[in-house]
């Protein structure tokens, strides 16, 4: 199985950004750990990570035909992009949406997501382990 990590804006600001609710790791302990778990269930991956929208949506398309899943952790795009989910339904890739915290616990406007419709499993709030478990559910 092959697998496409997305992390959208901010996340490579893990550690620096908001580590009361983000923690402290950084971007780089959370490649670590999804090469881990991927060597573990012997997964295939790629990690990419954007701030910007277009060059995820460009991602999503090329992923047509190369990758059997994608675990996407869309960040502030959750909320506001259409254009994620319009691609994520156009490559037909079963995908899981992982979000580090709980949206469902905080702000208003968080709690909408405008990926989880198009996705086959929605992760939140267990940190790093968020990503394990989205993984683990692709590969079975």
């Amino acid at each position: 199985m092959k697998l496409l990590i997305i992390n959208g804006p901010n996340l490579n600001m893990l550690g620096i950004r908001e580590p009361e609710i983000y923690g402290r790791e950084t971007y780089s302990d959370l490649c670590d750990y999804v090469g881990e778990v991927c060597e573990r269930v012997g997964a295939e991956y790629e990690m990419f990570q954007s701030n910007h929208e277009g060059d995820i949506v460009d991602k999503i398309q090329a992923a047509y035909k190369c990758f059997d899943g994608i675990v996407i952790n869309p960040a502030a795009y959750t909320h506001t992009s259409v254009a994620i989910p319009d691609a994520i339904k156009a490559v037909g890739i079963p995908t899981v949406e992982v979000h580090l915290s709980d949206i469902t616990k905080r702000e208003d406007f968080r709690k909408v997501s405008y990926v989880s419709p198009v996705c086959v499993h929605t992760v939140y709030g267990k940190g790093f382990a968020g990503y394990g478990e989205a993984i683990e559910y692709l590969v079975r």
